[in-house]
């Protein structure tokens, strides 16, 4: 059920007089329905007469299917069919209102065809679960509203308030047409449902179960805010945004501006714009650590006009902030990689912030680039979008230089605050230690510098993109090495626990004491993460309050808002995290960056192994400095003269980019051409090999020349999860070059049972 004071997204006609019952010429009579089965296509259905002209695109609707009845969603409406037999019909619309219109079927439709995915998947991908599945509804509450006219006369007041103090009290609550819940009403004044039952009896109020909704911003106290003075480049880049909007085909914008320089304020700015203008905007951070504090500008510029979507919502959070945009009472939608999709009409402005982040990239079907959807979104809505880094993608970057994107750039911090002074600490110098501890995990000067800190009240954050305690255990005598039995990989060691575990999928087991092989005490626990960095920063700094920020503290649901709210009030002197620290935070009182192992990324068996570095690198020591006191930044390296930490250390995107593209051109590598990856895997090696090999003759036999063809070979993670992983990279000009027959493919792959297939176009990971 709908909230009846909540306004259609897409208003409905009025339903048609009983009478109505023949289809007017030109009226459609067949609707075609795309069900939950994945078998990518979609079912034509009669319309019955109770339905001629109510019926729309998007609306779900109960259908017969086989011997079943299921839910479906309509994708279109038609006067004619091409099967010949007699059509089932339809049998009721099961939602009040449609799920989407012709534009957000438009992107599936793309979204589907470009990434090779099943329509349905495309679908799912742009309504919320919370949302698609049957019986999706707001919570009821029961609630207590004043009954218009009526009331107490004078005498019966001073005699309630005489006997019933709180029932008086609810009743004063409820003035002004105020509706509230039973449950708030006793939390605020005491009173008891049997009192507000008399209430309800003498007729003054009525008691009804009412829609409530869950609004993940009740947790937070937001204070309003006003906007600040721009800087001449934040206006400039206003002003860029105000054309971008009055434009008829309006473009891609990227926002190039170093950290701090106000990138945040400007997307504040022009999303005011397009509220000015009557239209609502969109704005997508990478993070779900970024959200609360984002969260908290957003709401106090613009209010209760915010909503928020992200993985950490509960389901009925996110059906209730969907409902909000959907209804038009919230008009900026905020949120990861699936707010993309916020159900905003009419669309002024769409943001894509760190625009760089890989975690745009959807890991599972649609295998979709929440940046490049935006792209497409922006076209079909003739929308403004914005995209803003300060460590662009070469992909962006090179769209910006090559004027297919307007390129804006931030030179400067904002408040005069300078950028950091950044120290490359050359690892390979430290040396053994005189104690025969061996090289230690914080160089001298670190230390020094942040025992400053800590004397002089400010703050620090130690960096370390691994967690866990130990990132390999081995047996000295025997060479054993604790490895997942499911997964190519080593298991971590947790000291919290005791234990190790597979950060790919799950598994774990006690810690040994002893070589479960050879008996050997001499278990040794080698490799750093960010456990262990905590455990040897309380030792060196014990009178310092000291906090960890990684995927193992931050399960809980708000965890990351209480860590980042408790760092901001000043009452963590030392955060240590991973990258969900790195980025987009904003605290003034930070002066001290320490990252632990810089060089780690570059390790990595992947083409964006550099890039990712840089930008890693370059957004972690953006922390440090953005308020009236210069900050510092250590980078502990053994690779101290690697380009992509040089151009880190100057914040030299350009420098870094001529180098880096050169590159890409002479191994023929994205920008340059479109990479896709098609990955096998099963639990069966020789099956997965086989298939493997079929495939790839399949896609020889149906690709033009154009496309070059590599494998199939194992992937560079070769198990996961007990499945033998085998993939085949495809490189080629044009996307258009290869996807015919990737949904061919897609379509017919003809794999034996327990053989699974993936396409990933436009990869990002190779692993």
């Amino acid at each position: 059920m709908k909230d009846p004071d909540t306004p259609s997204l897409f208003p409905e006609p009025a339903a048609p007089p009983p009478e109505a019952v023949a289809a007017p010429p030109g009226t459609p009579t067949v609707a075609r329905v795309i069900t939950g089965l994945s078998l990518d296509r979609e079912f034509d259905y009669r319309i019955p007469p109770d339905l001629l002209g109510r019926l729309r695109v998007g609306h779900a609707v109960r259908i017969p299917f086989g011997h079943r009845r299921m839910e479906g969603f309509v994708t279109a409406l038609a006067d004619h069919t091409d099967y010949p037999a007699a059509l089932k019909p339809i049998e009721a619309i099961t939602r009040p209102d449609p799920l989407f219109d012709d534009t957000m079927l438009r992107l599936a439709r793309w979204m589907g065809h470009y990434y090779a995915a099943p329509f349905e998947a495309a679908i799912a991908a742009i309504l919320p679960a919370a949302v698609r599945h049957a019986g999706a509804d707001f919570r009821r509450l029961l609630s207590a509203t004043r009954v218009p006219g009526a009331g107490p006369t004078p005498d019966e007041e001073t005699a309630l308030r005489r006997r019933s103090p709180k029932a008086a009290a609810a009743w004063d609550a409820l003035r002004d047409g105020a509706t509230l819940t039973a449950a708030d009403l006793a939390r605020g004044t005491g009173v008891s449902l049997d009192a507000l039952r008399r209430l309800a009896a003498r007729g003054w109020i009525t008691l009804a179960k009412a829609p409530a909704l869950r609004n993940p911003a009740d947790r937070l106290e937001i204070l309003p805010t006003t906007p600040p003075p721009l800087t001449d480049e934040q206006t400039a880049a206003l002003a860029a945004m105000a054309e971008e909007m009055a434009s008829p085909t309006p473009g891609v914008t990227l926002l190039h501006g170093v950290t701090g320089s106000g990138k945040t304020e400007v997307y504040l700015a022009a999303i005011q714009m397009a509220l000015d203008a009557g239209k609502g905007a969109i704005a997508l951070v990478p993070e779900i650590s970024l959200t609360p504090q984002t969260m908290e500008r957003f709401r106090g510029r613009f209010g209760d006009t915010v909503a928020v979507l992200h993985s950490q919502l509960s389901d009925g959070e996110r059906h209730d902030e969907w409902q909000r945009i959907a209804s038009g009472k919230a008009r900026v939608a905020l949120g990861a990689r699936s707010a993309l999709f916020a159900p905003i009409r009419p669309l002024g402005l769409l943001v894509v912030d760190e625009e760089h982040e890989p975690a745009y990239k959807q890991d599972e079907t649609p295998h979709y680039h929440a940046r490049d959807v935006a792209v497409m979104r922006g076209a079909l809505e003739h929308c403004p979008v914005l995209l803003g880094s300060a460590t662009p993608s070469l992909e962006s970057y090179r769209n910006a230089r090559a004027g297919k994107y307007r390129l804006v750039r931030l030179t400067k911090r904002i408040d005069r605050a300078v950028m950091p002074d950044i120290r490359v600490v050359d690892m390979r110098l430290e040396g053994e230690k005189k104690s025969g501890q061996g090289r230690p995990l914080l160089a001298a000067e670190l230390v020094e510098a942040v025992r400053a800190r800590l004397a002089r009240g400010e703050q620090s954050i130690l960096f370390l993109n691994r967690r866990g305690f130990s990132t390999a255990v081995t047996c000295p005598d025997c060479g054993r090495e604790e490895t997942c039995p499911d997964c190519s990989v080593h298991m971590t060691y947790h000291r919290s626990g005791d234990f190790l575990l597979c950060h790919v999928c799950g598994a774990r087991r006690p810690a040994p004491s002893k070589c479960p092989d050879c008996g050997s005490p001499g278990i040794k626990r080698t490799g750093t993460g960010t456990q262990r960095i905590e455990s040897v920063a309380q030792a060196l700094f014990p009178r310092a309050r000291i906090a960890r920020m990684d995927s193992d503290t931050t399960r809980a649901k708000d965890a990351h808002q209480r860590i980042l709210g408790t760092f901001r009030r000043g009452d963590i002197d030392i955060l240590i995290g991973t990258q969900m620290i790195a980025k987009g935070l904003d605290f003034p009182n930070v002066t001290l960056v320490g990252v632990i192992n810089a060089d780690a990324s570059l390790q990595i068996p992947d083409f964006r192994a550099a890039e990712r570095t840089f930008q890693l690198l370059t957004q972690v020591a953006g922390r440090a400095g953005r308020g009236d006191v210069p900050g510092e930044v250590f980078f502990q390296t053994f690779s101290p003269f690697n380009p992509a930490l040089q151009c880190a250390c100057h914040a030299d995107m350009d420098t870094f980019y001529d180098q880096e593209i050169l590159m890409r051109e002479l191994m023929k590598y994205p920008p340059f051409t479109r990479m896709t990856t098609v990955l096998l895997k099963g639990p069966d090696a020789s099956a997965v090999d086989a298939a493997a090999q079929t495939v790839a003759t399949r896609l020889r036999a149906m690709l033009p020349p154009a496309v070059d063809l590599k494998g199939p070979a194992p992937a560079p993670l070769a198990k996961a999860k007990g499945q033998t992983r085998v993939h085949l990279l495809l490189f080629a000009p044009a996307a258009r070059d290869y996807l015919p027959a990737l949904r061919a493919l897609q379509a017919r792959p003809h794999l034996p049972r327990d053989v699974t297939l993936t396409i990933d176009v436009d990869a990002h990971s190779l692993m």
